[in-house]
């Protein structure tokens, strides 16, 4: 019995973060039903909707489909009235608002999320029965649905999001050790293609988990910029370690397809399999150390002094390949100094020493997960000119005379 116990207790600790998630969106719709009607005429069923839709493991993406949901529901409102006092209720009321709600949502610049809300409010909006106390109740209690989902959002997730953070950059870090790791046994061992296509496979599955790094990164910055708690220099930090990552997952990556292309080419020589292997074990060992370094002390100095050592072993594959040039082709030549500048780009990420880490620019996701995909204040600058521009020359002549 007791070792029954043990395992359904084990079942809930494995599963404890989807039971939390659980939870919180159960009690975050149950206290907008309640606030909803307390405030409301039946405005607890669109609260517990909009609050159960929001609610996220992230607190950003949250505020942001929140955000989203109250921008869609004030557009689609604001459409079906104007429909429904035209047109009634009836085919060609729907198919207008619909449409009205798309076009207004994409002048608006809306993210996805957002956009999507628009039409949707819309078609609730003008159901029958309708009247516009009714709508603007149902606007507010999309309001009050998105608000607690923001705030429950914050008890989603165990840990801040400058501890997922880490938690991330330490995982896929491992993970890529891992790779590096069986792709330097299978190259010393004359590994076969098969062998090298799965490693090319993992390798782009770890490219896919790129978008996720930034999004977590982005997240702890800007919950470090308004939460008096959270300290804006380490969330820096480990926002400029989650871009170093993205660089060494890029390169594991390649260095997969160059062992893949080099296998497919005819191979190399024994010899230059051992020395090409020990490198790559190097750059595993290296990783693997990282990781370990960083989740007992994410905020330290970047400085790694087992990148040396990596450097050391590219400069001695560097040497000898350059040395036995003459006996194989030169496709097979620039496939290998790929791999070898590859493995020191992996050591420049590791010491963050690489001006393309700290100087150039990175984007913080694609537009589409944005609230905005156009800032406010550029849209305000862009109508403001196309409404100057409807201005008569004579009168904005005037105007301009009289400002300046």
């Amino acid at each position: 019995m007791r070792r029954i116990i043990d395992q359904l207790f084990q079942q809930f600790v494995v599963r404890w973060y989807w039971i939390q998630q659980v939870l919180v969106t159960a009690i975050a719709a149950g206290v907008s039903w309640q606030v909803g009607d307390l405030i409301l005429k039946n405005g607890g069923v669109v609260a517990a909707i909009v609050a159960s839709l929001t609610v996220r493991s992230s607190l950003h993406k949250s505020t942001r489909e929140g955000l989203g949901q109250v921008l869609g529901s004030t557009v689609g409102a604001g459409v079906a009235l104007l429909a429904l006092h035209f047109f009634g209720l009836g085919v060609i009321t729907v198919g207008i608002t619909v449409l009205i709600s798309l076009v207004g949502a994409r002048l608006l610049h809306l993210g996805e999320v957002a956009a999507i809300n628009v039409p949707v409010t819309a078609l609730i909006v003008i159901g029958p029965g309708l009247s516009q106390t009714t709508a603007s109740n149902r606007l507010l209690s999309t309001i009050v649905g998105a608000l607690i989902a923001i705030i429950f959002s914050t008890f989603a997730h165990p840990k801040t999001p400058a501890g997922r953070t880490i938690d991330r950059i330490s995982s896929l870090t491992d993970r890529c050790s891992v790779l590096m790791a069986q792709m330097a046994e299978g190259t010393i061992e004359n590994y076969p293609q098969e062998r090298a296509g799965r490693w090319l496979a993992r390798g782009r599955l770890l490219v896919e988990e790129i978008p996720s790094i930034r999004n977590q990164a982005v997240e702890a910055r800007a919950f470090a910029k308004w939460m008096p708690i959270a300290r804006s220099e380490k969330a820096e930090k480990l926002y400029l370690r989650g871009i170093a990552l993205e660089h060494t997952i890029i390169q594991v990556r390649s260095i997969a397809r160059t062992l893949y292309d080099l296998r497919l080419h005819g191979g190399i020589s024994n010899r230059l399999s051992e020395s090409l292997g020990s490198m790559l074990s190097t750059v595993s060992y290296a990783l693997s150390v990282s990781a370990e370094d960083f989740r007992f002390d994410p905020y330290a100095m970047a400085k790694d002094p087992l990148t040396s050592e990596i450097r050391l072993s590219a400069d001695a594959l560097t040497t000898q390949v350059l040395q036995e040039s003459d006996h194989f082709e030169q496709g097979q030549l620039a496939r290998l100094m790929a791999a070898i500048s590859g493995v020191v780009i992996i050591a420049d990420s590791l010491d963050q020493i690489s001006p393309s880490i700290r100087k150039v620019p990175t984007p913080e996701g694609p537009s589409s997960q944005q609230i905005l995909s156009v800032s406010a204040l550029e849209q305000a600058r862009t109508w403001q000119n196309r409404l100057y521009r409807l201005i008569p020359s004579r009168l904005r002549g005037y105007l301009e005379r009289i400002f300046n």
